[in-house]
């Protein structure tokens, strides 16, 4: 009788099988990386910026109609109103806005309220009332006003209420 002698492998390891534990624990391990990046992301998605432009939707469309007819007075009036911010390199800034009517006159007896605001951040938002130095002319000053861009919301005031207002964007260069 002869006998096969099969050599024994020292270095082979044993089989391992998955298991339902296996399984159940890739699972978990899985979702819980899932789960950690998305909350990552959501943390600095609202962190960074609210995405409102207005506090409410259906109450701007409700008052939509009034803004329109807000600016066809606006327009009506023709004035011409130029605004100027001048940054030096220690942040400082002043801002000069000259107000005149259709005919070229000064307009005076406003008041102007300029409101810096920065496109991502809220934190960074100002608001400077200006005051009328000259008949027509008024002006205010910002300090630690940071280089970039800027969103100006500039509104001016008389006794029927809020007369003019524009917004533009802007950018101020690092002196």
């Amino acid at each position: 009788m002869s006998t096969i002698a099969h050599p024994m492998i020292p270095d082979a390891k044993p089989e391992k099988r998955l298991t339902g534990r296996g399984v159940l624990a890739w699972l978990v391990g899985f979702f819980l990386v899932i789960f950690a990046a998305n909350g990552a992301f959501i943390y600095y998605a609202l962190s960074s910026w609210t995405g409102l432009e207005v506090e409410s939707s259906y109450k701007a469309g409700q008052a939509y109609q009034g803004v329109l007819d807000e600016a066809a007075r606006q327009a009506a009036r023709g004035w011409q109103v130029n605004a100027h911010i001048d940054r030096d390199s220690g942040g400082h800034g002043a801002m000069r806005v000259v107000a005149r009517d259709k005919a070229g006159a000064p307009v005076s007896g406003l008041v102007f309220t300029a409101r810096l605001e920065r496109p991502t951040h809220r934190a960074e938002d100002r608001t400077l009332t200006l005051a009328e130095r000259e008949t027509g002319i008024y002006v205010g000053t910002l300090d630690d006003l940071e280089p970039g861009q800027w969103d100006l919301h500039l509104e001016g005031a008389g006794s029927e209420g809020i007369v003019f207002r524009s917004r533009n964007r802007l950018f101020l260069k690092d002196e």
